[in-house]
């Protein structure tokens, strides 16, 4: 099993029309994840429900480089500059793989 590397990120949001804006941010930014991001393994934005202005992002990547490559992606850089303007608090926590199954 490769070490594989993660990330979950807890945004809380300024109100509901930040909400909708930041949807769209991140809607944008997954197309260039997409398309050129062979080292990310799953990037997703999640709606938790009961607490609307709460995205919680779940992340994984390859490895650590992998991580490194996606902070430098011209796309990364315009949604980590843009993001700010819709978030009230962020709050990450990093994840190192111990054992699990890997999607097929």
């Amino acid at each position: 099993m490769t070490p594989g590397f993660g990330l979950v990120v807890r945004f809380t949001l300024r109100g509901a029309e930040a909400a909708e804006d930041f949807d769209a941010l991140v809607s944008r930014t997954l197309d260039g994840i997409r398309q050129y991001e062979e080292g990310t393994v799953v990037y997703v934005n999640h709606r938790v429900p009961g607490e609307p202005l709460v995205r919680l992002f779940y992340e994984l990547y390859q490895d650590r480089a992998a991580f490194d490559a996606h902070e430098r992606q011209p796309h990364t850089r315009r949604f980590l500059e843009a993001r700010e303007q819709f978030v009230a608090k962020t709050e990450v926590t990093f994840l190192e793989r111990l054992d699990g199954k890997p999607s097929a």
